[in-house]
């Protein structure tokens, strides 16, 4: 993990997401959004770019239903 500045803590993927961090833990035992381990704390950590995919994702599905 060289660049911590491409990943975003629990709380701030929430933000970004729109759910809770219990949301996140969730999908993240279920396999639906990969968490990633900080070296030096063992806090989960969001890649930045999966949590944009995810949110297109959502938005996508969110218009469907329209």
């Amino acid at each position: 993990m060289k660049n911590l500045k491409s990943y975003m803590t629990i709380s701030e993927a929430a933000r970004f997401l729109g759910v809770t961090e219990m949301t996140l833990r969730r999908w993240d035992k279920a396999g639906k959004l990969k968490a990633y381990r900080n070296p030096v704390n063992d806090y989960r950590l969001y890649r930045r770019s999966d949590l944009k995919a995810l949110l297109g994702k959502i938005q996508q599905r969110g218009s469907k239903k329209r």
